[in-house]
């Protein structure tokens, strides 16, 4: 199995194992999303360590020790980016399975379980991205929209698009739903890792605020 084939089908079974979790009735609220990010963490670490075991890993849900970073090649991973929207059962929220190879996002899959496709978008298979319409549309935290990023947009004349998590945001760019994801920082690795890596493949323009590339693994 080629790294984006397996990058692909962990990020789809991670996502039906959450709906699964969330359909059980068993959680709601926080300890939904807790029960969510457990379930999913388990089976990611588990497959990427049986999978690719000379690999780094790097998992929000799991301590580091460091030892990735004696890797050229690191295994990113969200196992629920957005589990507040996943926790309040909404569909804005992703699963991550990102490749960084020699700190470049590279590889990547970010599954959209809660879309009504329950869409994967990965770096091999790119679509093609509808272009951008007269009036911009910025897609933005739901809770707390950056001021950079409202400033922005008005300065652009660009509608805001309220939307939940960062992997959410970043593919709705690419599904043709936005057409600027801007952040204003304070984002780890999990949560750009893999979204970079498919925008990027997607013909994207994915940096940091100031256009410096993104690094990992650091």
């Amino acid at each position: 199995m080629t790294d984006a084939d397996l990058a692909a089908h962990l990020a789809d079974t991670a996502g039906r194992l959450l709906l699964e979790v969330r359909a059980s009735g068993l959680f709601s609220a926080k300890a939904l999303g807790k029960a969510g990010d457990q379930t999913a963490n388990q089976f990611l670490v588990h497959a990427l360590r049986e999978q690719r075991a000379e690999d780094g890993l790097l998992s929000e849900e799991m301590a580091c020790d460091g030892a990735r970073l004696q890797h050229s090649r690191v295994w990113i991973v969200d196992p629920v980016d957005g589990t507040r929207e996943y926790g309040e059962e909404r569909a804005d929220w992703a699963v991550h399975v990102g490749l960084a190879i020699n700190g470049v996002a590279t590889i990547g899959a970010v599954a959209l379980p809660g879309h009504e496709d329950g869409i994967v978008l990965r770096t091999d298979q790119p679509r093609v991205v509808p272009p951008a319409p007269e009036k911009l549309r910025m897609v933005v935290s739901r809770t707390r929209p950056a001021p950079q990023a409202v400033a922005v947009a008005e300065a652009l004349g660009a509608e805001l698009v309220p939307m939940g998590s960062a992997g959410a945001k970043a593919m709705a760019v690419i599904l043709g739903q936005a057409d600027i994801y801007l952040h204003a920082g304070g984002q780890y690795e999990w949560d750009s890792c893999a979204p970079a890596a498919v925008a990027l493949a997607h013909g994207l323009h994915a940096s940091r605020i100031d256009g410096s590339p993104l690094t990992y693994n650091q």
